[in-house]
């Protein structure tokens, strides 16, 4: 069995068991998270799609690791022949998860 749940501007494919690494959530280590955006459910030949979401189903997470730093994405402007450079570096905050369970009605 597998979902398709959505969480900050992204959608995940998740199954029991995985881990996974997301957008910051608040949460501390340890803690259980209920994600309630199922978009898609799949069991077999069963498959249920939401309208947008499903009804019922909710997806369980324990938190790994609340605040693990991504890794660094660089953006660099230049202009040829002015001296103009500039260079600036960002790396997002995220959360690594471990799917525990996905539970239908």
């Amino acid at each position: 069995m597998y979902a398709v749940i959505r969480t900050g501007a992204k959608q995940y494919r998740v199954q029991s068991g995985d881990v996974l690494e997301v957008e910051l959530v608040e949460g501390a280590k340890g803690a259980e998270i209920s994600f309630p955006d199922v978009l898609l459910l799949a069991d077999g030949e069963n498959i249920q799609v939401g309208k947008p979401n499903v009804a019922g189903a909710h997806v369980t997470a324990e938190v790994i690791d609340p605040d693990k730093k991504g890794r660094k994405v660089i953006a660099f402007k230049f202009r040829r022949r002015e001296g103009y450079h500039r260079k600036r570096g960002i790396r997002a905050h995220h959360t690594v998860l471990k799917i525990k369970e996905i539970v239908t009605k």
